[in-house]
């Protein structure tokens, strides 16, 4: 992809951003106006998704070698984006469920002593799910 085709494609994007949020800053508030800037930020997207769609195809052709390298490293980058991306996701799926579990555990030990050890369990299966998804992770970078 040519340096030009990048800047079109970028300009595209951040238009698709800016010009819904001015228009939906700007005026009164009623529900038509919600709908229109919708949208246009509808339009505006899949708009820059055909001019890059496009200007992919468009390209130059590249040779065997050179394609072969590129695959390689773009798998691996993928692979550390997937790791990074199992790790936070369950962390913070995790972080939601200890939230909600300690606080709800909180208020059963506050009026029964008795439920701690109940209450506890299901604190630590919240906190396994961030486990899972840290062992997934290690696996997936034990594959790069």
């Amino acid at each position: 992809m040519t340096l030009a085709a990048k800047l079109i494609l970028i300009a595209a994007l951040i238009l698709s951003i800016v010009i819904p949020f001015g228009y939906y800053l700007i005026g009164e508030r009623n529900k038509g106006r919600y709908k229109c800037a919708l949208g246009v930020n509808v339009f505006f997207f899949f708009g820059a998704c055909l001019v890059g769609a496009i200007m992919m195809f468009t390209g130059q052709p590249v040779e065997a070698a050179q394609s072969a390298a590129q695959a390689s490293s773009m798998a691996t980058g993928l692979g550390y984006i997937a790791a990074a991306l199992v790790t936070g996701l369950s962390c913070i799926g995790g972080g939601i469920a200890v939230a909600s579990a300690a606080s709800a555990a909180l208020g059963a030990i506050s009026e029964d002593s008795s439920v701690l050890g109940k209450s506890l369990i299901f604190v630590g299966l919240a906190e396994g799910v961030c486990l899972y998804g840290l062992i997934i992770s290690f696996m997936i970078l034990g594959q790069l």
